[in-house]
């Protein structure tokens, strides 16, 4: 799953996903009885509407190719490609890097309004400890999503009072891990073509492997793997052009991955060095202080290496511990990822295979945030 936030990073939900729909029915109403049951059953809902709604992407391709300009099923032609590139992304995903693709992305739904879902993450204000949420099936994961938006906000107020700092901000696509055939959301099919690519390639990788309880790995590992696949996808095609902006884009997360991992070490030391409910305070006040020096390291220093941001997004780009460990999970031990790449002589399909077979045998060691 990714999300933009003063940046270009996009928020996938994936995992939690929609995964609820078959914890819901097996549950029955002594789970909808419960809070989560009943969170479960608005997102079981909210996904047999978004399934409800699927139309066969080929299809609408099919008549909007055929159809005259004015009629009910034209389309402008820069959304027709992008329903193509779709198409096309997955059946690389599943033939080039023998991901299992089903019937997902072949489908298109048209959402009731912009937003899929809003994403709520939290985490200690003097503590680098996200808020984390048990889920059926995913396990325990940093974050919580919300078909509701009046409930996000209301959680999000909760969060606030029982003192964490807290980082809401939208989802525009989602993976149920294989579960459904995901459609193509009309969210989602706002993004450049790049991005686009870069969704469909990310949200199968989940398909193909998705650690229980793991969500830094799952989801830095399916941002390596949309990326690079984004690029050998453009190569194929011999669109050069957009297979550099893949590579850019990606050193772009690179450049701030690096940062972002100083800053972790950076705040989390000072919190270690200052134990104790009594300076707590102490705690918080030094922290705003490194988050200050940050804004400044990031306008003066990193700002000037990104390629594909644009300049106010050093200036923007939000700072707490909430936002910091969001980042985090998208962002962590990518040049790990980078160094079997390289390993596998830029060959995009044994990188895969590599790094899931270390993993499975407990040979990979990506240091997480707590």
């Amino acid at each position: 799953m990714r999300t933009v936030s003063g940046g270009r990073l996009q928020l996938r939900w994936g995992g939690v996903g929609l995964v609820l729909l078959g914890v819901v029915a097996l549950g029955g109403v002594l789970l909808v009885a419960t809070p989560t049951g009943r969170y479960l059953a608005r997102a079981a809902w909210e996904e047999g509407k978004i399934l409800r709604g699927r139309r066969p992407i080929d299809g609408i391709v099919r008549r909007a190719r055929a159809a005259a300009p004015g009629s009910p099923d034209a389309i402008d032609p820069v959304t027709l490609g992008k329903l193509e590139l779709v198409l096309q992304a997955r059946d690389f995903a599943r033939d080039s890097l023998g991901f299992p693709a089903k019937e997902t992305f072949t489908q298109f739904t048209q959402l009731e309004r912009d937003t899929l879902v809003l994403v709520l993450s939290g985490a200690r204000q003097d503590a680098l400890v996200s808020k984390t949420w048990w889920f059926p099936v995913v396990g325990r994961v940093p974050y919580k999503g919300f078909f509701d938006f009046a409930a996000a906000g209301k959680a999000e107020r909760a969060l606030q009072r029982e003192g964490y700092d807290t980082y809401l901000r939208p989802a525009s696509a989602f993976s149920t891990l294989g579960w459904f055939n995901d459609p193509l959301l009309s969210s989602t099919v706002r993004a450049d073509s790049v991005d686009l690519v870069n969704t469909v390639i990310h949200e199968l990788t989940h398909n193909h492997y998705f650690a229980k309880h793991e969500v830094v790995f799952n989801e830095s590992f399916a941002n390596f793997v949309g990326a690079r696949g984004a690029e050998r996808f453009f190569l194929a095609r011999g669109d050069t052009s957009s297979a550099r902006q893949s590579v850019a884009r990606w050193a772009d997360d690179r450049v701030l991955a690096a940062y972002w991992a100083v800053l972790y070490r950076a705040v989390d030391s000072t919190f270690t060095a200052h134990p104790g409910d009594s300076l707590r305070a102490r705690r918080i006040t030094l922290r705003d202080s490194i988050y200050a020096a940050a804004r400044r390291t990031l306008v003066d220093s990193i700002a000037p290496l990104l390629r594909t941001l644009p300049t106010a997004y050093a200036e923007r780009v939000r700072l707490d511990n909430a936002a910091l460990m969001g980042r985090r999970i998208y962002l962590t031990d990518l040049e790990a990822f980078e160094r079997v790449y390289a390993e596998a002589g830029g060959d995009l399909l044994k990188a895969v295979s590599s790094v899931v077979a270390r993993h499975r045998r407990g040979a990979w060691q990506a240091p997480a945030p707590r």
